[in-house]
């Protein structure tokens, strides 16, 4: 059965319901909203596959981003699945099929949809990345907590840089941002994908860019703006000792990569569901050195996979998304990109 708009059934659900799905999937974060995934829908599976023509070798060679941007999107396929009472059964990376396909999704049973999940789909569509000015308002330690324990639902960690470690955070962002600023590659890339026109329907707009950088901002150097020229409301400075967070999973490796950006998602969406506003500090991660060199402040033992600063904001403009028939894997078609099979894991 197919749907108006050309959706089919799917798990059980009508075509309307999977379109609504699929929509809500769309509304993950991802590097530059590049927005990597897409779907392919079966009777009886929905594959969440990469996007390989959406890749970003300049800043993300590994596609580790693309990967932790399609876990967003896995964990929000998860929440609108279970919004509808049905609950997901995911194996990650199955074995054998195509070297795109980074998720399988099947119907495991009913389930009854909590408070909480309730409240985490309703952030799906008001979630947004916040790169202006924070207010001087703390965090309270409920919050804290609460953001802690929603990694660990997970099976990741959420790590707090401490007053004491924020000014050596700094100074792995600071290289991480020249090094990258170096690099043609990650330039063309910032060109191509920030300070886009409104209603574009992927990248940065500028609206979304946030204020122009001044001297006195420190942890605030990557220029999303495309060139163009923001004004900043006077007296509104960033903060100089914002409320950082490093997201860490215990393994490494395309899973791993899967895992955080189902752990981020879930983060993020906690976070906007107790009115807080977020924004990412990637430079660190996303250059092999600095990683490292987080890496070992942290321990050795955990793996960061994402660096936020997280405090409460003034509203920001939606994103843009391609709409939800864009992101369909249709008839025979097949993606052609480097293997991204390892060793499967079911849930």
């Amino acid at each position: 059965m197919e749907g108006v708009s050309g959706f089919p059934a799917a798990l059980g659900l009508a075509p309307e319901q999977v379109e609504q799905v699929v929509r809500l999937a769309g509304r993950a974060p991802s590097l530059h909203n590049r927005q990597p995934w897409r779907f392919r829908l079966t009777p009886d599976v929905i594959e969440l596959h990469a996007d390989p023509l959406r890749r970003m070798p300049g800043t993300d060679p590994q596609d580790r981003e693309l990967r932790i941007g399609c876990g967003a999107a896995l964990f929000n396929l998860r929440l609108a699945l279970e919004h509808v009472g049905l609950r997901p059964l995911v194996t990650l990376l199955p074995r054998g099929h195509e070297p795109t396909l980074l998720a399988e999704v099947r119907r495991g049973g009913s389930l009854r949809v909590g408070t909480e999940q309730s409240e985490l789909l309703r952030a799906i569509t008001t979630r947004r990345t916040n790169r202006r000015p924070f207010l001087p308002t703390p965090v309270p330690k409920v919050h804290r907590n609460a953001l802690c324990g929603s990694v660990s639902v997970e099976h990741a960690w959420l790590h707090v840089i401490e007053r004491a470690q924020r000014a050596e955070l700094l100074g792995m962002v600071r290289r991480a941002h020249d090094e990258q600023l170096r690099s043609e590659a990650f330039r063309a890339e910032m060109a191509a994908w920030t300070g886009l026109r409104e209603g574009a329907p992927e990248g940065v707009q500028a609206s979304s860019a946030g204020p122009t950088r001044e001297a006195q901002d420190e942890w605030v150097l990557r220029d999303f703006s495309g060139g163009r020229e923001r004004p900043r409301v006077p007296g509104k400075d960033f903060e100089d000792d914002p409320l950082t967070f490093v997201l860490c999973t215990y393994s490494q490796g395309k899973q791993a990569d899967l895992e955080a950006g189902e752990a981020l998602q879930r983060l993020l969406l906690t976070a906007t569901s107790l009115g807080l506003s977020t924004s990412m500090l990637s430079q660190v991660i996303e250059v092999r050195e600095t990683r490292a060199e987080l890496r070992a402040m942290l321990g050795g033992t955990l793996e960061p996979q994402a660096v936020l600063r997280i405090g409460y904001g003034t509203p920001v403009p939606a994103t843009p998304r391609r709409a939800p028939e864009e992101l369909l894997i249709t008839g025979a078609e097949r993606e052609r990109a480097p293997s991204t099979a390892v060793a499967p894991g079911s849930r």
